[in-house]
Parts: C-alpha cells; sequence; structure tokens
C-alpha cells in the first residue's frame, strides 16, 4: 500500500517533536535510495515541492564511479541537476530510525520538468500508463531473498568478505527452529515494515544457510517497486543497527544457493475482475493471460539484462539448485523460468523466476510488463507447456548465460527500442558494457589461486 503518513499528520507529528528528519529519496540505476535527510520543519515548510540532486546519480556504477560515455550526463555537459520531486503518497514512518520519516521522489530534468527518460520509476510509469490505456491495471509481488550473517558490514569489509559466517548452520528452507535462531532479525524486519505502512505477509528460511525470504502483499506494480526497494533498504539497515549483515548479492558463494526476487504478475480491470482468469479455460488461464504469457517468452532474452544486471547474476542460473536456466512455462514446476501459480483460481498468474535479488524492482517490471503487453497487442500464440525437468531438456529455449549475451539482446530489441525509447535503451546497454569491461580488467581471488603456483 502507499504511505501510512498524510502531510497533515507529518505536520502535526513534527510540531510534537515526534519526527524531525524527512528522508527525501529516489530509486538509481542499482536499484538503491539515493536522496538526502532533511529537518522535517524545513520539508514541511518548502522542500515538499521539490528538492535538486547532481544528474550523475543516474549514471554511475556500483561503486558510484562516474562512468564516461553516457549521453545523458558527462564531465563535458558538466553533471548538472535533476529535480527531485516528492510523491506525498509515498510518505511514511520510518519506525526503526528514531523520528524519521520518508518520502520517495521522482526524478525530472531540471528545465522541462519532464520526467528524465532512462529513471527507474519513470521506465514503470510508461508501462503502467500504456497498460491503463489498454483498460488494464497491472498487479504484481516481488519474493525477495537475502543472506544473514553473524558478522557485521564492518567486521566483513575488514576481513575481505573472506570466512563469512552465515547466521545459520544448515539448510533452513521453512525450518521454523532454525528461524528461531535469527528472529531477533527477522521480527524486528517484519515490524519496522508493518509500522512503516508496509503490508508484510511473512518471513521464512530459504534453501541455504543464513538465507530468508521477506514477502509483501501482493499490490499494483508501481507500489510494488515502491515497497522493494524500501524492504531492501530496511533489511540493511535493521540488520546493521544489530551488528549483523545482510546481502543480496545474487550469488555470493559458487557452492551455495544463489538469491532470488520472483516476480508475480497479473493484469486486472479497473473495477476489479480478474482479466487472467477464466474459469472454463484450461488451468483457469484466460486467452489474455496466455497473450501475455507468449510475449514474455517471445521476448525472453531482450528482457533478461533487467531481471540480472551484472556480472554475478549469471552464476545463480545452475541446475539443480531452484534458480531457473531455461525461458520456458509450466504449471506449478519450479524448474521452469515461468511459472503459472494459482491455476483454477481467480489469483492464477505468472511467476517470473529468472530475476535474481540484485534487480532493480522499477526495471524489472517495466520489462516484464513491455514483453507481456506486446503479446497481448499481436496477439501472440501461446507455445505448448512444458512438463517435466526443465534442467535436462536439451533443447529448450534457454536464459542467456552471461551479461555480454543479455546485452546484445537488449541493444538490439525492437521491442524494448519501441517501448522505452533509443535513448534508455542504449544508457543501459552502455551500463551493461561498463560491467563487463570492468570485470573483465581485474584479476580475481580465484585466478590467483588456481594459476599462482600451476601456472
Amino acid at each position: 500500500m502507499p504511505g501510512n503518513l498524510s502531510f497533515e499528520a507529518l505536520a502535526e507529528a513534527a510540531a510534537l517533536g515526534e519526527i524531525d528528519t524527512v528522508i527525501v529519496c529516489a530509486t538509481d540505476m542499482q536499484g538503491r535510495l539515493m536522496g538526502k535527510r532533511f529537518h522535517a520543519q524545513h520539508f514541511i515548510d518548502s522542500a515538499w515541492q521539490e528538492t535538486h540532486c547532481c544528474n550523475y546519480l543516474l549514471a554511475t556504477d556500483m561503486e558510484m564511479n562516474t562512468v564516461p560515455g553516457y549521453a545523458a550526463t558527462s564531465w563535458a555537459a558538466g553533471y548538472g541537476d535533476y529535480v527531485m520531486k516528492p510523491d506525498l503518497a509515498t510518505l511514511r514512518r520510518i519506525p526503526w530510525l528514531e523520528g524519521t520519516a520518508l518520502v520517495q521522489a521522482d526524478l525530472l530534468d531540471h528545465h522541462s520538468h519532464a520526467d528524465v527518460p532512462h529513471s527507474p520509476r519513470a521506465l514503470l510509469k510508461g508501462q503502467i500508463a500504456r497498460a491503463r490505456a489498454m483498460g488494464l491495471v497491472p498487479m504484481m509481488a516481488t519474493e525477495l531473498e537475502f543472506f544473514l550473517f553473524e558478522e557485521s558490514y564492518e567486521t566483513l569489509r575488514h576481513k575481505g568478505y573472506h570466512g563469512m559466517t552465515p547466521i545459520g548452520p544448515y539448510n533452513e528452507d521453512y525450518h521454523i527452529f532454525q528461524t528461531t535462531k535469527e528472529e531477533a532479525v527477522m521480527r524486528a524486519i517484519r515490524n519496522g515494515l508493518y509500522g512503516a505502512g508496509v503490508p508484510v505477509e511473512n518471513t521464512k528460511g530459504e534453501a541455504d544457510a543464513g538465507q530468508g525470504e521477506v514477502n509483501i502483499r501482493y499490490s499494483d506494480a508501481l507500489d510494488t517497486a515502491d515497497t522493494h526497494v524500501l524492504v531492501k533498504l530496511a533489511v540493511k539497515e535493521i540488520a546493521w543497527a544489530q551488528g549483523r549483515a545482510a546481502t543480496f548479492l545474487a550469488k555470493y558463494r559458487h557452492d551455495r544457493a544463489g538469491s532470488s526476487s520472483h516476480v508475480h504478475q497479473s493484469l486486472w480491470s479497473p473495477d476489479g475482475e480478474a482479466l487472467f482468469f477464466d474459469a472454463d479455460a484450461p488451468a483457469g488461464m484466460s486467452s489474455m493471460m496466455r497473450h501475455y504469457m507468449a510475449g514474455l517468452l517471445a521476448h525472453a532474452d531482450e528482457i533478461t539484462y533487467f531481471l540480472a544486471p551484472y556480472i554475478n547474476s549469471y552464476k545463480r542460473f545452475a541446475a539443480g539448485t531452484f534458480a531457473p536456466t531455461k525461458a520456458i512455462w509450466s504449471r506449478d514446476n519450479r524448474t521452469a523460468g515461468y511459472r503459472v501459480c494459482g491455476e483454477g483460481t481467480k489469483a492464477v498468474r505468472v511467476e517470473c523466476r529468472v530475476g535474481g535479488s540484485d534487480l532493480n524492482p522499477y526495471l524489472a517490471a517495466a520489462a516484464l510488463l513491455a514483453a507481456g503487453l506486446d503479446g497481448i497487442e499481436m496477439r501472440l500464440e501461446l507455445e505448448p507447456e512444458f512438463t517435466g525437468d526443465a534442467y535436462a531438456a536439451e533443447r529448450a529455449r534457454t536464459i542467456p548465460r552471461t551479461l555480454r549475451a543479455a546485452a546484445e539482446a537488449l541493444t538490439g530489441s525492437e521491442l524494448l527500442r519501441a517501448a522505452f525509447g533509443d535513448e534508455v535503451v542504449d544508457h543501459y546497454h552502455h551500463a551493461a558494457l561498463w560491467e563487463q569491461a570492468e570485470y573483465d580488467r581485474v584479476v580475481t581471488d580465484w585466478e590467483v589461486a588456481r594459476g599462482f603456483e600451476r601456472a
């Protein structure tokens, strides 16, 4: 749901001294919240209308290095400003930070006040508007997995991220006793998010030692993305406050499970009709749902970058790990990249299992919608359902195995260029090339250990 704090209630809380700080933040290319902390009274007096940030925030890498080669901004262009326009519908209390509220902002051009085309939130809003024009309301949820460690971020950084100790010693998938050991952190996450107006459903153990998952109620696509980035921030901040570290890296060790962010999606009418459901159709899948799924599969390669944006993302796609390797669809089959859930009910939906916990939810949701809506517009026919073990299906459509392959599919995508614009696709393709180039120049621990003596 949107934020739980009205502007009037904020003003009252500030007058009473209950809230003294307002975080104004926007989401960067990596899915992180970036912004400023305002004194509450200044926000109430003027900053609620707009503030500013450097436009390099949508042109940096994970290290926040200024990356050369972007058309949107550069040293030659002077790295000017963007307008940060608070969306007061997202204003909420942040219970795990004393006296603090938070509001998410859209990024606008400093001169025209139009949405910055390549800003993640604007991209998703554009695809939602496209769906709305078709009489469709996109609904989504993300299942977000992560690993929790006994050590703090500071300790692990000083150790060079070696010798990390997961908070649990063995697979804790659905394991109540095992998850009791981490309940001090997980309970604080559930209650903190609930107090921030986030409709938490549950946390649970996942498929490896120290791995957990947090699930939030199904909602409209924009609210889901807004919530997703807040959940990641909350998990990190709450873990840090308790001397623990959490990671959303898709694959933190080659011999451990990866962490995913499965994206559930369906389309509804403005008056609440489940448009993916047809009681008389096989599995309850309406013709609209079948066209939508066909679009996802037809454009699976092209959208993979927005589901797996880093070198590390592709280490997660391994057989026998519950992470998919094939871009095929199946009913209630966790080996498939695209799974039908809730068959035969109004809750029937597509679960995209391709995305990792490192995805940017706005970009992932926008890409999935662009592909699915194209399937509806073009009335694409859905291929036959796959049954059995998708890992063993040698002839099935594979998920791109590397960032290079995904980047090539992205830049050649007529679909995404039509949906997002050439400048947006070129922007994110440049980000992918930079990520690849940075990796290519670095000597890894694996190379040294393997070849130092033997080479």
